[in-house]
């Protein structure tokens, strides 16, 4: 989003169909989502989970969102990929405090906390967040703890 790059260019995913050799049925894999969700298991975790160990190689194949059965099922505070921009910007800004005149990382803490806060504000619109939902270092630091 901050950067000169223009994207990424590869190999694309499959398509989108159930394959053959498939053990597990929808309902299984469900509650093995909702399970891992329980354990305090991210969705990124949970997906790979899936498919080093139970063989499921993609869970959108079966017409499934892992982040809509564990939002269902384990209320987080905030969704996964905001959490993790949160972590970093809790680092970025123990970093600068000990590192007072590190340009670069003032700078990229400054893009960090812009993206956090489109993306709340995109998630106070849809509903995943509370409407008055603002993004602080004071409650991003005790979220992240």
């Amino acid at each position: 989003m901050h950067s000169r790059k223009h994207g990424k260019s590869g190999s694309h995913k499959p398509e989108k169909r159930r394959p053959a050799w498939l053990m597990h049925e929808p309902a299984e894999i469900e509650k093995l989502i909702v399970k891992l969700a329980k354990d305090n298991k991210t969705d990124a975790e949970i997906g790979i989970i899936l498919r080093d160990q139970y063989g499921v190689p993609d869970v959108r194949s079966l017409n499934m969102r892992v982040s809509k059965i564990t939002e269902k099922e384990v209320k987080k505070e905030v969704p996964d990929d905001i959490y993790n921009l949160i972590e970093r910007a809790v680092n970025l800004h123990k970093h600068l405090n000990q590192n007072h005149h590190d340009a670069k990382a003032t700078h990229g803490v400054e893009l960090l906390e812009s993206k956090i806060r489109r993306l709340g504000k995109y998630y106070a619109r849809t509903g995943k967040l509370p409407k008055d939902w603002k993004y602080n270092l004071d409650k991003a630091k005790l979220l992240v703890k």
